[in-house]
């Protein structure tokens, strides 16, 4: 694992030099470079995260707990990720607008997502009453 982490490390210590460079002749490229870089990481992160996920399962599995709140739980952290980065992304070309716009958009659909669980709590709460 220490082995990956610096793998990933230095690709984006490298592709963030390069972001510096193209951007001071292409700010487009530049743009496009991170988008690219965002994505391999991403990607190798989920393939990272997969037996994690998988030990995860499990122990919601041996505690009774129901696979579609471990599901709730998996979508609002994927929600919470490509929101950041998309900010992130945004805010590096110059556009801070679009990016809270982004950062709204992803508190309001973790938000409703999480109304699900919500009632779910409330529920029990009513249930022990």
């Amino acid at each position: 694992m220490i082995d990956r982490s610096f793998v990933t490390a230095s690709f984006c210590l490298c592709s963030a030099i390069l972001a510096v460079i193209l951007r001071q002749h292409c700010r487009e490229q530049s743009m496009l470079l991170a988008i690219a870089a965002c994505t391999v990481i991403m990607g190798s992160f989920a393939a990272f995260a997969a037996p994690l996920m998988s030990e995860i399962n499990d122990i919601f599995t041996a505690a009774g707990i129901s696979e579609s709140y471990l599901s709730l739980i998996y979508k609002g952290a994927a929600i919470c990720i490509v929101t950041r980065i998309t900010a992130e992304l945004c805010r590096d070309s110059g556009e801070g607008a679009i990016a809270s716009a982004a950062e709204l958009w992803g508190r309001g659909a973790v938000a409703l997502l999480s109304l699900p669980l919500v009632k779910a709590v409330l529920e029990q709460i009513n249930s022990l009453m």
